[in-house]
Order: C-alpha cells, then structure tokens, then sequence
C-alpha cells in the first residue's frame, strides 16, 4: 500500500512509519517544512493546504497531529492554539482525501472525548462528555466529515506508554527522584495503551474494512490512578510516599490537571477486540517492563 501519514514525527507516527515500511509498505510523509526527499510531500494547512494532484495513488492517508495537550497550562490562548492544531489541519486532510477520492482515512482524536466517565465503561457507543477535552474532540472528529465517501477511522488514543517520550518520558524523572505518587485520591480510572500495540492496533485497523467510525485506541486493562503509580514506582524500584491533593494540583497547573489527571477514564477497546486484535501488553504490568527494557 502506499500510505501517506500527517505527523510522522511524532510519538505514534514515527513508530508507525517505521513500522508499515519495514512491513514492505510505501510511506509518505506529509511535511511542513521543505521536502528532503522523494518520500515527502509539502504542505500547510494554514495557507495553501495539499498541492493537488500531490495524493495521486494513495490507498490510505493517517492524520496523527495535533499539539501536545500537556505542553501549557490551559489559558485561553493555549486551548486555541490546541484547537487550530487539529480542526483545520483535519479539514484539509479530509477536503484532499475526498478530492483524491482515497478509500480509507484514519485521524486521531483522544479518550477525552467521553469526558469523566467515573467508575463506568465507555465504548465507542458512549456518547460524548462534558468539558473542554470532549467539545474538542467532539470538533476535532466532525472535522473528518469532508471524507464522507472513504471509510473513516477515528482513533480516540489513550495516554501512550512509551520507552522514550510520552506520558513517562514526563513521569520517570519525578518517580526516579522519589517524587512520583497518585494525585487526588487516586481512585480515578486511567485508560493508556503501550505504543507498540497503538501501531498494531492501526495498522489492524488499515486492514480491516469493517472497522469504520470510532475506534478506542487503549488497552483492554485499566486500572486506578493509585495503582498506576503504585506499579510505576515498583517497576522503578522507588517508592510511592508522595500523594499530591487536588487543590495543590490544580494551582500549580490549573485545568490541565482535571482534564488530564483528576478525570475518571475507564475506557475499553470494544472494537479492537471484537474485530479480533490481539493485545503485545494487554497488562499495565506486561506494557511497564516493555517500557522499562
């Protein structure tokens, strides 16, 4: 397949471009810098959009961008700049693959989109939440639309287990310094997924024509925010003494911490597993020593 890929630069997209081109696929890397190479092509989402003609024999475009929610607190000005940094790059991804009239379209969105699910489960049936990660991804999916006539994969990513970067390249050094330990009460749910298998879950979702809309991209365990931390600090062969209260969080990092932290998300992949996946770390266990090796 020959599969071109918005942020492949990123955590997920790096992984998974490596990972479909050593499968033997063709990747083309949506660039907003200057191109470098034959396997890229420009474009700006803000002024002139994708050249046309420039997708011409492309069975899949993959849409992974979007600014880091946890890169500021949450001041007016930062929650645009999270907005402008999916809704309309989405449009104009959505806008090239209805013009190219390409098969498949497979965008993210996040797990805030159910918004504090508390002790319940949500599936990719669960309507929307409340709060401003939920309007947004409520927004942010709609903007996948324009594509209408390809089969559309919406990606709602839980928080990434990773070896390097992601949600623990921010945690390990507070935890390796005896500084790690729930926030809140930590009875909070966390839903999260190991990258490896955030690949494999997309590319099996590439694949699959029966999965269409929605898809929950976490894993099938998910646990308290407690344990979360209490399995974390074991892995690293620290302690975990230290409970932050939630007022205490929330001045030092205002919304962010309710929308990222302090929100219950107990989400689970009903739609990866009914189509058959297979999970490499189905366990927060099995997904901590991957991300500790």
């Amino acid at each position: 397949m020959r599969i071109a890929i918005a942020g492949s630069h990123g955590l997920i997209g790096s992984a998974l471009a490596e990972s479909l081109t050593r499968s033997g696929n063709e990747v083309v890397r949506l660039v907003r810098e200057p191109v470098t190479g034959q396997d890229q092509i420009r474009w700006d989402p803000e002024t002139f959009g994708i050249p046309p003609g420039a997708l011409r024999g492309v069975d899949a475009v993959i849409g992974l961008g979007g600014k880091n929610l946890g890169n500021g607190r949450w001041s007016g000005s930062f929650k645009q700049q999270l907005r402008d940094s999916r809704i309309p790059p989405t449009t104009v991804l959505a806008e090239a693959v209805h013009e190219a009239q390409i098969p498949v379209f497979i965008n993210a969105s996040a797990t805030g989109y159910y918004g504090d699910t508390g002790d319940e489960v949500a599936t990719e049936t669960t309507p929307p939440g409340e709060g401003f990660l939920a309007e947004l991804t409520t927004d942010w999916e709609a903007a996948t639309i324009p594509a209408q006539q390809a089969r559309i994969v919406r990606l709602r990513t839980a928080p990434v287990l990773a070896r390097r970067g992601g949600l623990l390249g921010r945690l390990r050094p507070l935890y390796r310094l005896g500084l790690g330990g729930p926030i809140g009460d930590g009875q909070q749910f966390f839903s999260w997924i190991s990258l490896p298998d955030a690949v494999g879950a997309i590319e099996h979702a590439l694949h699959d024509d029966l999965i269409n809309g929605p898809m929950n991209l976490s894993a099938p365990q998910q646990v308290r925010y407690g344990d979360f931390s209490e399995q974390l600090a074991r892995q690293l062969h620290r302690p975990s003494l230290l409970r932050v209260p939630a007022a205490l969080a929330r001045l030092v990092a205002g919304e962010l911490v309710d929308g990222l932290v302090l929100t219950s998300s107990r989400v689970e992949p009903a739609v990866l597993t009914s189509r058959g996946y297979v999970f490499e770390h189905p366990t927060l266990a099995a997904a901590l020593e991957y991300a500790d090796a």
